[in-house]
């Protein structure tokens, strides 16, 4: 139970920083003073690699460390399991894409509005909510 309460710490995490990183960059693709954009872009820096990167590493380790241990055996020819790591993958993939906004924003390259940015705020909403339904639920 340890190691599941600690990916489970670990996701909150890297939850918290995929909903809050892709909020400044609404706010900073709104900014039009340089001590703002300056002010985001170091928000936006400690936000990705301090917080969201480390919980992103953390909650595959745990991850990776429960399904060797026992999800694979128990659980590796369920449906659910499978449809839940092609979720992950898909998280992952938004979370590089994150990435590349901060260094477009950090180059002063964005050119996106601050709307893109507000529809792209949404998206691990429905990560989560498919990831969380299929963990507990255990639909197939």
């Amino acid at each position: 139970m340890w190691l599941k309460a600690l990916h489970l710490i670990a996701m909150v995490t890297w939850f918290a920083g995929l909903f809050y990183l892709p909020r400044l960059f609404v706010y900073h693709a709104m900014s039009d003073d340089t001590l703002s954009r300056e002010r985001f872009k170091v928000m936006e820096r400690k936000l990705y690699w301090g917080i969201t990167t480390p919980g992103m590493i953390l909650t595959l380790i745990f991850g990776i460390w429960m399904l060797i241990d026992y999800a694979w055996v128990s659980y590796g020819h369920s449906g659910w399991l499978h449809a839940k790591l092609a979720l992950l993958v898909g998280l992952i993939l938004y979370h590089v894409q994150c990435g590349r906004w901060l260094k477009l924003f950090k180059e002063d390259r964005n050119r996106r509005g601050h709307v893109y940015y507000r529809w792209m705020n949404e998206i691990p909403v429905l990560f989560l909510v498919g990831i969380i339904l299929l963990a507990v639920l255990k639909p197939f």
